[in-house]
């Protein structure tokens, strides 16, 4: 079960060019993306959404305050 997979060419796992490096990590990148699908009108839901815009108002006025 360690060995890797021989079937494919090295050229098809990596790219040399960046450009081209760029393009097959988008590429792979959107085929791992799964679609979430939240419940924004649900309870927890809101609630978290408070709890995170409270923590990010205050690390932005601790940051707004250390700054001055």
């Amino acid at each position: 079960m360690s060995e890797l997979n021989t079937k494919t060419p090295p050229a098809a796992n990596q790219a040399s060019d960046p450009e081209e490096k760029g393009k097959a990590g988008s590429i792979k990148k959107a085929e791992e993306e799964e679609e979430i699908d939240i419940d924004l009108t649900a309870p927890e839901t809101e609630k978290a959404a408070l709890a995170i815009q409270g923590k990010f108002r205050r690390f932005q006025k601790r940051k707004k305050d250390s700054s001055s």
